[in-house]
């Protein structure tokens, strides 16, 4: 089917690779300000993205006696930043990362905030600072736009696949250290150890994302070895046979390398139901994770939610009783 279709554009990241770089490290500068003024909350989730119609906000961060919310505008292609009272922003258009960096910290400042962050990318290896990354980088607006159309798209099916969920889960969220868009389920049991040996994140910070099992899946827009735009999905601790389970949908795949089940988003973009397509990934995947790990399924999950229908346990989730709009 055709991008007029279904809403999915096409998305073939070796044509707009140096664009989606400069993002990834543009989103390092402003997720490390909310994370510099927020508590810190499990699994590091203070600190992460979210979609918005229009590209991606902090939301707000505390700052001093204010709160400040930076959001990417993809569609007027602007960092805007604003409080209760103020508005700024800048253009985002082909510029270095320091460049960046410096229009960032005025913005803040204008507003009254402090741009008080850790002056280096994570997750990246060899990664300069960002203040000596002096490189023009380009900006390619339509790939922007077609790579937020994207992420609109799968944050819906990410988060219909979080409703179908009783235990802990995760928002779905960016985490720009790794540049990908994720949702996470978690079994309630302390996990062992994670060994840790990210780049350029200190292995306290890996080790508490990691202290519960989890399954995890998300989206790639390409980079880091994997250079497409792809879906994965994987468990921590890995249980034994996972990487042998059979998964949905047939494009799927598990790569011993990473460690994880891979999807690629064009084989979900060109079919006949990329939302089926990319479900039965998201709930294949889970189930090969909680079955070999022996998750308690029955008390964890529910159906998917529908709107206006408390959710129940699966149950007595058949034959629920609608609340009128006129109730809630």
């Amino acid at each position: 089917m055709s991008e007029e279709e279904t809403g999915w554009p096409a998305l073939p990241y070796g044509n707009w690779a140096e664009t989606c770089s400069a993002l990834h490290l543009w989103t390092q500068i402003v997720g490390k300000y909310r994370l510099a003024h927020t508590p810190w909350v499990n699994h590091s989730w203070h600190a992460t993205l979210y979609v918005t119609p229009r590209g991606l906000t902090t939301g707000m961060v505390p700052d001093g006696k204010s709160a400040i919310t930076l959001t990417f505008d993809f569609h007027d292609h602007a960092l805007i930043a604003e409080t209760a009272d103020m508005r700024e922003s800048f253009p985002l258009e082909a510029m270095s990362v320091a460049d960046f960096l410096s229009r960032t910290i005025t913005l803040v400042e204008r507003l009254g905030g402090r741009m008080d962050i850790h002056g280096v990318p994570n997750e990246i290896p060899d990664a300069k600072p960002f203040a000596q990354d002096t490189a023009s980088r380009p900006y390619d607006r339509k790939a922007v736009e077609r790579f937020h159309r994207a992420l609109v798209q799968i944050d819906r099916v990410f988060a219909r696949f979080r409703t179908g969920y009783l235990g802990k889960v995760s928002p779905v969220h960016l985490f720009w250290g790794s540049f990908d868009l994720a949702v996470t389920r978690f079994s309630g049991r302390k996990a062992p150890l994670h060994p840790g040996g990210i780049p350029a994140l200190p292995d306290s910070i890996t080790q508490e994302a990691y202290s519960h099992e989890v399954s995890s899946a998300g989206f790639w827009p390409g980079g880091g070895g994997v250079n497409e735009a792809m879906f994965y999905s994987y468990a921590y601790p890995v249980p034994d046979g996972f990487a042998g389970r059979s998964v949905k949908p047939a494009a799927a795949r598990f790569d011993q390398k990473l460690g994880e089940f891979l999807l690629p988003y064009e084989s979900v973009r060109t079919s006949a139901d990329p939302q089926e397509d990319l479900t039965s990934f998201l709930q294949s995947t889970y189930e090969a994770a909680a079955d070999l790990a022996g998750w308690n399924r029955q008390a964890l999950e529910c159906d998917f939610g529908i709107p206006r229908i408390p959710t129940g346990h699966s149950e007595a989730h058949h034959n629920p009783s609608p609340i009128s709009k006129n109730q809630i």
